[in-house]
């Protein structure tokens, strides 16, 4: 399967500078679940912004309603 690089980097909300897996999605989930963690799309841009992309920072969102 072809990377479709182009189209995920209008729709990547990552805002974390220079990160090289930036609008490549399968590497960047990758990344994320070896560290217990979900990717910045998957947060609203108000709690992407903190970088912290746990999956326990997640459950708390959903509980919350947020997401």
């Amino acid at each position: 399967m072809e990377c479709k690089q182009a189209l995920n980097e209008t729709r990547c909300t990552c805002t974390y500078p220079g990160c090289k897996h930036h609008a490549i999605c399968c590497d960047c989930l990758h990344r994320h679940k070896a560290k217990r963690q979900l990717p910045g799309c998957f947060f609203p841009p108000d709690v992407e912004k903190t970088w912290e992309r746990s999956y326990e920072a997640f459950a708390k969102l959903v509980q919350e309603g947020q997401v």
